[in-house]
This record gives structure tokens, C-alpha cells and sequence, in this order.
């Protein structure tokens, strides 16, 4: 139900600082650590002499040392060392292509082969100095695709974000959706409204008056393997809306990394990207502390959802012209799902290639 042969944000490189860090993706049990000269190495967390979990040891000298009875491996599963051992024929465990890259640690839960760093999301703003970024980290009890719909319908923020982002104008705003190669777009426009409590902040955030008509918009762009990122923003009303000179504007992205663990929980690497104020790290604080409510919101939603599907399996849900952009991105999904179990049952003398996720994640605002 998730793709494997595809690149997913794995961690923050501070949660593998000092230490190796054991997580779940895609049903595989996973170590990551710095190896030699600081470079992100990523290897099953298993211990080939008696299973343990190689994510309890620790790193030394760039090699990751088992903490159950000092089995050293090395960056590419090979055992190098054990005290008072010969480990020359000990079997090697799997590694996995992983990436530093954009302020994220990304790995491929695939075929190794298969994996190119080129196709990697380009994200400008993560290289500008122009923009800044903050975020967080959720694990969520819940089918990753789940948040992809709830990414990719914002009609929800009226009635789960009601103190925040929500107003009853979204709901009144007619919403299009397009599929453009695999990418999904879907967009919302509002007119000469009131901004709701999170954009007055950020209206204030940037110098801007927080009492006036505004413009609002929200475009949702999912690409797979599961990312999507949402360009929002308020304009006072009148001076061009979605276009409006960043002088009358506060406007950001929205970062969504979702990255499956199991069929019904994954890992939820949030944030918000802005052009404006960048070097004011107390408006990023500000806005993280903000966004970090709205998104655990979201959360207690969606586990519950979870729940009740998993209770009524036989039940149907319904879909409606606001689930496009849900559905669509399901769709991509499914594609690629189909694609990599195709490669899995080709011959093996038949050369496998990866698809090229489409180009993603640098959006303008």
C-alpha cells in the first residue's frame, strides 16, 4: 500500500546527532547514524549475531557497534569487528540509499539500485536565504493516505481549525482540481474577507494591518511518492490577491513530508516556509508554536478516523467533488504501486529503471 522504490524524508539530521536513531518506514525496520566523516549511513537495525536492535548501540569511529555484545558494522552492513571474534563469515544485513539533503535525511526503502539522488523534490526555499523555515515532527495511528486527503481538502479547517485558520468563506469558495503529469493541484480563492486569527498574526508578523479586507488563497500540490505542500497566504484586498507585491502580503508554504511506518501509522514531518521577515526567528518560533496546534488538531482527527474504518471495514466511504484532489493523488499512488510490482515480476535479465517522480516541491508564492 506504499511505494517503495521512492525517496521519503526519514529524520532530522539533530535526531541522529550523537547517536544512532531506529525508525519504521515502509514496514522496514531501519538504523540511521553518521559514518565515517559525518556522512548519513543507513542500515537494517539487526544485529546478524543474535538479532538485536543495532539502534541501542552507538557509533564509534564512523562504524555503528552493536550495544548488545559489541558486533561492530560497518557503513554498508558488512561486520568489521567483535571482541574476541572472528566475524569474517558473518552474514551481511541490508543497506539502504539515504541522502542529506534541504535540512531533511532522506532514504529509499527500495531496491538500492534503483535509487537516484537526482530525483530527489527540488525545494528552493529550503537553498534561499529569502525564505525561512520551521517545523516539527508528529507520528500519527493513521493510513498515510488519510493525511494526504486531508492535505489535499482544506474544507476541514472550517470546522477542525475553527479557532485558527478556519472561516466559513472556505466553505463558500468553489475549489478546482487539475492533474498536471503526477502532480495534483488543487485550489481555493477568497475574496474581500476577513482574515482569520492565525493570518491576522501573521499579518502583524510581517507589519501589515490585521483589521482589513483581505484576499486569501490555498493551493494544494501533492506529488508521490506522499509529499505535499500548500501555498497559502492572505493580500489585503484590492492589491492583487495571489499576485500582490509581498508588500501588502504575508504568504508561505506549507511542508508536508509523509512518510508511511505501517499500513495504518506514519511519520509527519510539518512546516511552514515564508518570504517574509526570514531573519526573525522569534515570528518562526511564533508561527511553529501556531501551526504545531493546528496540525495536533488534525492529528486527534485523523487516529479516530483510523478507528472507525478499522471498526467498519465493510463500509464504503463516500466521495465527493471536494475529495478530487484526494482522490486524484490516490490515483498517482496506485500508478505507482502498479508500476513497482510490475518491475518486481519483470525477469530478472530484464533491466529494472526507476520512475522519475515529476519535478516538485519549488513552488512560487
Amino acid at each position: 500500500m506504499f511505494p517503495k522504490n521512492a525517496w521519503y524524508v526519514a529524520c532530522t539530521p539533530d535526531e541522529i546527532e550523537g547517536k544512532p536513531l531506529g525508525r519504521q518506514i515502509c514496514g522496514e525496520k531501519i538504523v540511521f547514524y553518521r559514518g565515517k566523516e559525518g556522512k548519513v549511513a543507513a542500515v537494517e537495525d539487526f544485529c546478524p549475531h543474535r538479532g538485536a536492535p543495532l539502534s541501542l548501540g552507538f557509533v564509534r569511529d564512523g562504524n555503528l557497534v552493536c550495544g548488545y555484545h559489541g558486533l561492530e558494522m560497518g557503513c554498508e552492513g558488512k561486520a568489521i569487528s567483535m571482541p574476541g571474534q572472528r566475524v569474517r563469515g558473518f552474514p551481511c544485513i541490508r543497506s539502504y540509499a539515504v541522502e542529506e539533503r534541504y535540512g531533511f535525511i532522506w532514504v529509499w526503502p527500495g531496491d538500492k539500485a534503483l535509487a537516484d539522488p537526482a530525483t530527489i523534490h527540488h525545494l528552493e526555499w529550503a537553498e534561499n536565504p529569502e525564505w525561512a523555515y520551521g517545523g516539527g515532527l508528529y507520528h500519527i495511528n493513521c493510513d498515510y493516505r488519510l493525511m494526504v486527503d486531508n492535505l489535499m481538502d482544506l474544507t476541514h479547517e472550517t470546522y477542525v481549525h475553527a479557532s485558527s485558520i478556519g472561516q466559513k468563506e472556505i466553505d463558500e469558495a468553489p475549489v478546482t482540481t487539475k492533474v498536471e503529469g503526477e502532480e495534483v493541484i488543487t485550489s481555493r480563492f477568497m475574496e474581500n474577507i476577513m482574515a482569520p486569527p492565525f493570518w491576522q498574526a501573521a499579518l502583524r508578523g510581517n507589519g501589515l494591518a490585521d483589521d482589513v479586507p483581505v484576499d486569501r488563497w490555498q493551493i494544494c500540490r501533492f506529488n508521490a511518492p506522499s509529499h505535499v505542500m500548500i501555498e497559502v497566504g492572505v493580500a489585503h484586498a484590492g492589491k492583487g490577491g495571489y499576485h500582490a507585491d509581498p508588500a501588502h502580503k504575508a504568504s508561505s508554504i506549507v511542508v508536508d513530508f509523509i512518510t508511511p511506518e505501517t499500513e495504518t501509522s506514519h511519520w509527519y514531518f510539518w512546516g511552514m516556509a515564508r518570504n517574509f521577515k526570514p531573519q526573525d526567528p522569534a515570528l518562526t518560533d511564533t508561527i511553529r508554536e501556531g501551526q504545531g496546534k493546528i496540525f495536533g488538531e488534525d492529528r486527534e482527527m485523523l487516529e479516530l478516523q483510523q478507528q472507525n474504518i478499522l471498526r467498519h471495514p465493510e463500509r464504503k466511504l463516500l466521495m465527493l467533488n471536494i475529495d478530487a484532489g484526494g482522490v486524484q493523488s490516490r490515483r498517482i499512488i496506485d500508478k505507482w504501486l502498479e508500476r513497482e510490482q510490475a518491475q518486481a515480476a519483470a525477469p530478472a535479465s530484464a533491466p529494472a529503471t526507476a520512475a522519475a517522480p515529476a519535478a516538485a516541491g519549488q513552488v512560487a508564492a
